[in-house]
């Protein structure tokens, strides 16, 4: 018991240096024009291509989407959502309660990981929640970030969904993308495959969907 408390409390360091180093570029971000901040997303895409990974870049990424937020939503993230975002990313469960910014602390790891240029996928337990988030003010911050930003949902036609799988961000609820993955596997034609490769997901509520509702066969 004592060494997993250990453990808990060198995460926990890791995080918060990691975190610090995040809000220690605030001034050197706030100092960029928007042009020149919105360049970054060309800049990171550059850097990945030359062998760098999203690890080598995380710190520089996240700084440039919380100054983003600090424009465009008049809102900066606090360290902890920075260190939330961090967990988010190397692939763990973030566990915050309603209030403390969980919708700003998915951006980071969101912008993080769709700069590989494979997408990422952040979904919601509802239609509503996920037309809320893409088409309102998370989704400026994205647009502002020179990301694509699409909305899965059932009225769509298969064309319509080809294209918005080929969003950097695609927001949708899991009933629906599971629909279209089993729907995926009964085409005749490769041509009519609407996701692409899965490469980086985002769940919002995910006690709710990989917990309350795994005794659903479709999740």
């Amino acid at each position: 018991m004592f060494n997993l408390f250990n453990a808990n409390k060198k995460a926990l360091k890791r995080l918060e240096i990691m975190a610090q180093q995040v809000l220690d570029k605030e001034n050197e971000y706030k100092a960029l024009s928007d042009e020149q901040l919105q360049n970054k997303t060309q800049e990171f895409k550059e850097l990945l291509n030359n062998g760098m990974t999203l690890d080598d870049i995380l710190i520089d990424a996240f700084a440039t989407v919380r100054e983003a937020s600090t424009r465009v939503l008049k809102m900066t993230p606090f360290k902890v959502q920075v260190m939330g975002a961090i967990v988010i990313h190397e692939g763990n469960i973030a566990e915050m309660k309603t209030g403390e910014g969980k919708t700003l602390t998915a951006v980071m790891p969101a912008y993080l990981n769709a700069l590989l240029g494979e997408g990422v996928h952040i979904v919601t337990v509802n239609d509503y929640l996920a037309r809320r988030e893409a088409e309102g003010e998370i989704g400026d911050l994205f647009k502002f970030l020179q990301l694509t930003v699409g909305l899965n949902t059932r009225e769509l036609s298969p064309e319509e969904k080809r294209e918005v799988y080929k969003c950097d961000i695609l927001y949708s609820t899991n009933n629906e993308l599971g629909f279209d993955y089993l729907r995926d596997h009964m085409v005749i034609y490769k041509e009519q495959i609407v996701q692409r490769k899965l490469n980086f997901a985002i769940i919002d509520e995910v006690d709710s969907i990989l917990i309350d509702e795994a005794r659903t066969p479709l999740i």
